[in-house]
């Protein structure tokens, strides 16, 4: 099954959500944990989980992916900023598990110029704090551009959070594609090679999900702004190319276009129409 779909907004709920994406034409979603600026996250109501789930089995939607705010930087040089992170994720993923069995993703952070290996400190140590034993809950982590001192830009470092975390069962990859060609990995002109490189760094068996983005930047421009399908550096036939790849063609994928609702429906249509199974 082709699994696809955009991020939606969680204000009305997660039965509400789910509805949406099936309008939309989709079958899986992503969404903001919590306000993606801030620290306020919408409370959890019983009921609506209840329907949800309910309404998930009925309609074929079995993934879903929840995404950390922004301001959520595990390895900042502000304190303050470090607390916020683990008491943001500490709660996101307690929150998760009234859906279990899922995705839940956020970027590594930036190091703020204290270098690459303090900054994987920190992240690893958050990482220790937050995960138990038997959650349910996959954490992502999402391979950036490079901006600035971002961590995650290179499949080494990730694989390095990956190797220094106790519960390393409890992680796997979400690969961007405008980041990743932002970055310096060749997605367009040798998208095997990436996905091989990928496999001998930190392994295909811990890529979980793609969020799939056009990039309005040339390749290895660091510079982190998406596009939308098939109107950027990536292309078209680049984008083809991704979601019918053998080895990662049944992952789920989630559009983080700049498009209202009906763009994400066009993309949708779109892409549905590029899968050659289909």
């Amino acid at each position: 099954m082709f699994k696809i779909g955009c991020h939606l907004s969680v204000s009305k709920g997660y039965l509400h959500m789910a509805q949406e994406i099936i309008e939309l034409g989709g079958n899986t979603f992503q969404f903001f944990s919590r306000n993606p600026r801030g620290g306020s996250a919408k409370e959890i109501d019983p009921d609506d989980i209840a329907a949800f789930l309910e309404y998930t089995k009925e309609n074929g939607i079995s993934c879903i992916l929840a995404h950390a705010p922004y301001t959520l930087n595990a390895c900042s040089k502000d304190e303050k900023t470090r607390d916020f992170a683990f008491t943001a994720m500490s709660d996101d993923l307690k929150r998760m598990e009234y859906t279990p069995g899922n995705l839940y993703n956020f970027h590594p952070g930036s190091h703020v110029g204290q270098g690459v290996e303090t900054g994987i400190g920190y992240i690893t140590d958050l990482l220790n704090r937050v995960l138990w034993e038997d959650m349910t809950t996959t954490v992502l982590l999402e391979t950036m551009a490079g901006k600035g001192s971002e961590v995650g830009s290179k499949f080494e470092e990730i694989r390095e959070i990956i190797d220094k975390t106790e519960l390393s069962d409890k992680l796997g990859v979400c690969l961007d594609t405008c980041h990743v060609y932002d970055a310096g990995y060749d997605i367009v002109n040798d998208l095997d090679g990436v996905l091989d490189e990928f496999d001998r760094v930190i392994g295909l068996d811990r890529l979980k999900a793609i969020h799939l983005n056009d990039t309005k930047n040339p390749f290895e421009s660091h510079k982190d702004r998406h596009e939308k399908i098939g109107e950027g550096f990536l292309g078209a036939d680049a984008i083809s190319n991704i979601i019918n790849n053998e080895r990662i063609k049944d992952l789920p994928f989630y559009l983080e276009t700049p498009n209202e609702l009906p763009g994400y429906a066009e993309e949708i249509a779109m892409l549905k129409k590029m899968r050659k199974s289909l």
